[in-house]
């Protein structure tokens, strides 16, 4: 699936690579320092993003389609997933960048494109960081409901602030512990769901395959095997949104040690989390609740009542391993938080490196963090606080359900790139044997993954125009298709720009 770096590969090195290769922890201060070390970069591709999608989220995938429905939605969004981490490796070992994705966009396909890419991503994570600020919020409440929810949202607040505003190795160093916290985490309920299955439990009650029998595909909104298509097609669109955040590791990539050995060694790993914590995390789930466990079917909030495999464990008898999940939860949901603003941070410091947002974005503290753009970012954690009044806090929900699209529209912008990129190398003759990672079948993969998800984008709110036609939720599904639309004719008009030539493309040059 992947090539090793060759000779004549290696002579095609940018000066940035080297330096990094030479001292991984020097780097000129006009550029973000390359001060990941190489097992930041391992861990961090393995588990930076599962959060509460899966551990969450999977019980409304669960009880809308079913337990074989849940598994077929994660394995084929599983397989999207593949091309596009393996698309943006490709391009990020071959010509490492500090842009993000969005830079590839502007390289290698038009500067609308990249400027629009750019700026999705960028207010996706500035938003959903309020999110997850009042969410950690809500979790601490599940042991102290007396008090109001905005000093916990405060607290984080604080906290992430201060890591992302010194040395990148610093947030590093607490990602890679929160991180290895959150595999630990997974590995133990994947445990107590087998330990449950196999009857292991105080109720001693074997459950085996019996669910996978009984409610392995469900109707949802409407009878027969349509409503069965449309149960399976409701996983499909939750476990996009479970997988959503994969990519933010082309954003890490920009601050990875000797970027052309270590990508590719990274990007492998994304199998492994794929087939291991996702696919085979859903499994567990299907043998061990019912889709239609009245625990499960109820089931709203943000705390660890909410999670199908905590429902799971209370089912079985186990009474003592809910607090301990909520307690897990604050870790994945921190991590989440701490991530959003590292995230937006360095995206708007490629933005304004391609001339996409104010030159005031690049200036860097004495740790080489773009401090400027951090603190534009952490601006809109003040969101999180809305959720303090109720008449705001139903603004607030709107606004974090609109960014949710935005999540997969990334997906496209990555794979548009690709193409583009693709169409670069073999204009300009370059052969495999100069390209340190590639997969298998491109550029064949990444238009069928790019046609399968934009197919997924089109039809996400489709339960708006079932039964009857529910106006808020199809605003909610579709205004972050409208928003890049209007963002890239916007300045596609404005700047008259032009689809980049493939030939004139400078594949020595990484800005």
């Amino acid at each position: 699936m992947s090539k090793d770096l060759s000779e004549k590969g290696s002579e095609q090195i940018s000066v940035t690579d080297l330096e990094a290769t030479k001292n991984p922890v020097e780097s000129s201060h006009d550029n973000l320092a390359r001060n990941f070390k190489e097992r930041h970069v391992s861990m961090l591709t393995l588990a930076l993003a599962i959060g509460t999608g899966l551990i969450i989220g999977s019980g409304t995938a669960l009880k809308r389609g079913g337990t074989i429905s849940i598994f077929l939605a994660y394995c084929f969004t599983g397989s999207l997933l593949l091309v596009v981490i393996f698309s943006l490796a490709e391009m990020a070992s071959f010509l490492p960048m500090q842009k993000g994705f969005s830079g590839y966009c502007t390289k290698y396909v038009d500067p609308a494109i990249g400027f629009a890419a750019g700026w999705n991503y960028f207010f996706k994570y500035a938003i959903v960081l309020s999110a997850n600020l009042t969410a950690a919020g809500l979790v601490i409440q599940f042991w102290r409901d007396d008090l109001n929810v905005a000093i916990w949202i405060s607290v984080l607040y604080v906290l992430v602030i201060a890591s992302n505003y010194f040395s990148v190795r610093i947030y590093g160093e607490i990602e890679y512990w929160l991180a290895a916290s959150k595999l630990l985490v997974l590995i133990i309920i994947f445990i107590v769901c087998i330990v449950i299955t196999c009857g292991g439990t105080p109720n001693h009650e074997t459950i085996g395959f019996r669910f996978w029998k009984e409610t392995g595909f469900l109707p949802y909104l409407v009878d027969g095997n349509k409503g069965k298509f449309l149960g399976w097609w409701a996983c499909v669109i939750q476990s996009i949104f479970g997988f959503v955040g994969s990519e933010m590791v082309g954003i890490i990539f920009g601050e990875s040690p000797t970027p052309k050995k270590t990508i590719p060694k990274a990007s492998r790993q994304v199998i492994f989390r794929i087939c291991f914590f996702y696919i085979f995390g859903v499994f567990l789930l299907g043998l061990a609740v019912s889709p239609e466990n009245p625990l499960l079917v109820n089931a709203n909030g943000t705390n660890a009542n909410a999670s199908p495999y905590v429902i799971a464990i209370k089912s079985s008898g186990i009474k003592v391993l809910p607090s301990f999940i909520n307690a897990c939860l604050l870790i994945f949901i921190s991590s989440s938080a701490n991530t959003d603003l590292y995230i937006c941070s360095r995206q708007i410091y490629g933005l304004a490196k391609d001339g996409a947002a104010p030159k005031i974005f690049l200036k860097l503290n004495r740790f080489n963090v773009p401090f400027i753009g951090c603190s534009f970012a952490a601006l809109f954690g003040l969101l999180a606080y809305m959720n303090t009044k109720e008449s705001a806090a139903e603004v607030f929900g709107y606004i974090t359900s609109t960014v949710s699209v935005f999540g997969i529209i990334n997906w496209i912008y990555i794979l548009i790139a690709y193409i583009g990129y693709h169409r670069s190398i073999k204009a300009q003759n370059i052969g495999r044997e100069e390209i340190p990672f590639r997969m298998w079948f491109q550029p064949y993969t990444s238009y069928g993954a790019l046609f399968l998800i934009a197919i997924v984008t089109i039809f996400n709110g489709y339960s708006a125009f079932i039964t009857s036609f529910h106006y808020k939720l199809f605003i909610t599904s579709y205004i972050g298709i409208a928003v890049n639309v209007f963002l890239i004719l916007g300045y596609k008009l404005f700047y008259k720009t032009k689809v980049i030539n493939p030939l004139e493309v400078d594949l020595n040059n990484p800005n």
